[in-house]
């Protein structure tokens, strides 16, 4: 094997950094110990990949891809195949003349891309998380900043460079190879090709940014989203909407908060936008409030960070909720004010009301998303933290569509994660672009179907 051919490094199994080459970049410290890959290739440029590819070809080694690292079940890691690692390929260039950027997959969201695009007063509305990388939030659709008024973060996606599994690289857009483009704009780890490079339309960086949060005690937990439940869709949609569950920094006690983000160009703006927020009827027992307070994207990343720290074991679910308050705030109740660590969060985010979609991969949503992340760092909790979080999730059944792949884990539970006719169309591309199954694709425990696994 000629590991001259590569610019970047190949690292077999008993070589020296093997092991961290396969787990060093996983951010979830809960990692897959029983899986080992065949190799593990750092890819510095382009050619590292079509290379990295045709080696794959010729040794009959699937492949899989790592990007930024934070899937949940580390979907990189896989048995016998060929890890094809992107950290080390990171490139940004911005066309002031389109405000289009282009960018490689492991360039962090909120770390690189936005800072990058600052400078040119742009905006990308990429994952909260400041050090997800773009590659795989993209191609899982891409729930970032303000998704309920911008969109999905995949829908300004305009092209992509990607290497097929014949080891060629050619460049995806909605005229050439509209195959592969539709495929990536959803499709997550399913996806069969690498992408090599983004091309992404940017927006103007908001002017002003404000943010509402009111902190409730979990007492009142099924009155305050009752209410909110039943209001915000009226939110304008310059305004993010999240309400979450969480343990303060110092303190024994997990609250409520309810949450907005204004992104505007003025405070008088700002200030009729989240004024609804305002009118909560429970506000005058809240804990605390802060309302319109001028924010900076900055100061809300810190938070993020803060909220998912480095270095911790993660277990992580999620539900597309539908239905009315009285069955949807029971269902999730469990989830937001059971948590079993202090490192726990629970988050409910409006996509209220609902834009339609574009015709592309992803096309599974509702009104109502929820997703609940357990911090801890004991490993000896993982079984019974698991149950604890299974329990939560199987209480919302009743009210479930299905589940967002960027916070999903196919190998302990399976939910429906596009439309069905979507789901036929993707595996017929595959079944023409990828025949052999060179791309490691989905996994899971057993066959990924794109079904509720209660209704199998």
């Amino acid at each position: 094997m000629n590991a001259n051919r590569f610019s970047g490094t190949l690292h077999l199994p008993g070589d020296e950094g093997f092991e961290e080459a396969c787990f060093g970049r996983v951010f979830n410290a809960r990692r897959p110990v029983d899986r080992t890959p065949a190799a593990v290739l750092e890819a510095v440029c382009e050619q590292d990949v079509v290379e990295g590819v045709r080696l794959a070809l010729e040794r009959g080694w699937q492949v899989a891809v790592r990007s930024g690292g934070h899937s949940w079940a580390a979907w990189s890691v896989r048995e016998d195949a060929l890890l094809i690692d992107l950290g080390e390929f990171r490139e940004m260039a911005y066309d002031p003349a389109t405000g289009i950027v282009t960018a490689t997959p492991s360039v962090k969201g909120g770390d690189e891309l936005n800072p990058y695009l600052g400078e040119f007063g742009r905006f990308f509305n990429g994952g909260h998380c400041p050090s997800v990388g773009i590659g795989g939030f993209l191609l899982q659709g891409g729930q970032g900043w303000n998704a309920r008024g911008w969109g999905w973060a995949a829908e300004n996606i305009v092209a992509i460079d990607v290497v097929t599994a014949e080891g060629e690289l050619v460049r995806a857009d909605e005229e050439h190879h509209s195959d592969l483009f539709w495929a990536a704009r959803g499709a997550g780890p399913g996806f069969f090709g690498i992408v090599t490079r983004f091309h992404l339309r940017t927006r103007p960086l908001p002017r002003h940014l404000a943010h509402t949060v009111h902190g409730y005690p979990l007492e009142l937990f099924d009155e305050v989203m009752t209410w909110l439940h039943g209001m915000h869709h009226t939110v304008s949609d310059l305004v993010e909407i999240v309400a979450l569950t969480q343990t303060p920094p110092g303190s024994g006690t997990a609250v409520l908060l309810v949450t907005g983000v204004s992104m505007t160009d003025t405070p008088a703006q700002a200030a009729e936008a989240l004024a609804p927020l305002h009118a909560n009827p429970y506000a005058d027992r809240a804990l605390f409030r802060v309302e319109a307070r001028p924010t900076t994207l900055a100061e809300q990343l810190a938070g993020q960070r803060a909220a998912n720290p480095e270095g911790h074991r993660y277990l992580v679910d999620n539900a597309w909720l539908t239905g009315p308050a009285r069955e949807v705030v029971p269902a999730i109740r469990e989830a937001f004010t059971g948590h079993p660590t202090p490192g726990t969060f629970t988050i409910w985010f409006s996509m209220a009301p609902l834009r339609p979609l574009p015709d592309m991969a992803f096309s599974l949503q509702s009104e109502i998303y929820c997703a609940t992340y357990v911090v801890y760092d004991d490993p000896a909790r993982d079984a019974e933290l698991r149950a604890w979080l299974d329990a939560a999730t199987a209480a919302m059944r009743p009210v479930t569509a299905g589940q967002y792949l960027g916070d999903s884990d196919f190998t302990v539970r399976q939910l429906r994660f596009m439309g069905d006719a979507q789901w036929r169309r993707l595996n017929e591309i595959r079944a023409v672009r990828d025949p052999k199954g060179l791309f490691a694709g989905y996994l899971g425990s057993g066959a990924v179907t794109n079904t509720n696994h209660w209704e199998q």
